[in-house]
């Protein structure tokens, strides 16, 4: 069996070299193309060419470089257009933009990681929180304050009023509602308190503070609003806060002193006893006990109050 046998290296790096000649010298194969002895003439012009530059090719490599310019031996034919060549590009192209893509790989590794291993399992404990709280934790809460104020009652006008937030409390829980839910255990919660209070309704009789105070309501300024300024103290001789309505404003604000509207007749009889010596002899308005809601007056009162003057 015949092998055949391979050229040289410089031999073939020769003909490239003359290949590479014919082609930068396009006016040489131009002028010789038609002609019918064009081969040698080719070769006898390639010859003259190299000595000029004092490089001596043998014929057979001159000759082996024509032809190899015909068959287009040693010319680069690009594939054609496809998905595999244009991923080869991609690639071969890596050093532009792999780093920026690998950059945002991670981000986005990063980002997916984040998301699905620590927010989406915070967001669904939340949900679980609110749906628990919603279901278990504020329906046993308004059940408690309202067996806290079953308890400490001695009136059924305290259960009249606390029933009702009961009711809304619930529905609210029940209607996804937590604000409201929320408002009803505060009334619940205030009501509560309201009963386990104790204090006695002392009348401010103090050098430099105001004991009576009257005011021209603005949705009638022929008409005038007596005031009387108190202060609520407890068993232990300390202030008692509680959750007073200012009728002027409309807010409820929690104090331990505050005016109560009275008649004007009771107003004359407080002033009358602090101007007959400088000391007001009466000076408890009311007393409100434990279990109790409402204060015990001594005086005549009206409904209404206010906190600021």
């Amino acid at each position: 069996m015949s092998t055949r046998q391979e050229a040289p290296l410089d031999e073939v790096m020769l003909a490239m070299d003359v290949v590479d000649t014919l082609r930068h010298e396009r006016n040489l194969v131009a002028r010789e193309l038609n002609a019918s002895n064009r081969e040698a003439q080719l070769v006898e012009r390639l010859r003259a060419l190299y000595h000029d530059q004092g490089i001596e090719v043998p014929d057979h490599i001159l000759v082996e470089g024509v032809k190899a310019l015909d068959e287009a031996r040693f010319t680069y034919t690009p594939p054609p257009e496809s998905w595999q060549t244009r991923l080869a590009r991609l690639y071969i192209s890596r050093g532009r933009w792999g780093k920026p893509a690998l950059a945002i790989a991670a981000a986005l590794v990063i980002g997916l990681a984040g998301y699905f291993f620590a927010y989406r399992p915070y967001m669904e404990a939340q949900r679980e929180a609110a749906r628990i709280e919603l279901a278990e934790t504020l329906p046993a809460r308004i059940d408690a304050i309202y067996d806290a104020i079953y308890t400490d009652t001695k009136v059924q006008a305290a259960l009249e009023e606390a029933e009702p937030w009961v009711v809304r409390g619930k529905a609210a829980a029940a209607n996804g509602d937590r604000e409201g839910a929320l408002a009803a255990i505060a009334e619940l919660e205030a009501i509560h308190q309201r009963l386990l209070a104790e204090f006695s309704l002392r009348i401010v009789d103090r050098e430099g503070e105001n004991t009576g105070i009257w005011r021209f309501p603005e949705e009638n300024s022929d008409a005038t609003n007596f005031y009387i300024v108190v202060e609520a103290i407890g068993l232990d001789d300390q202030p008692v806060e509680m959750p007073i309505r200012n009728e002027e404003t409309g807010e409820t604000e929690i104090v331990s002193t505050w005016a109560v509207r009275v008649p004007e007749t009771t107003y004359n009889a407080i002033r009358d006893d602090r101007l007959d010596d400088g000391i007001i002899q009466r000076n408890v308005l009311g007393l409100k006990r434990y279990g109790f809601l409402d204060i015990e007056y001594s005086m005549p009162v009206l409904d209404g109050a206010i906190t600021q003057w």
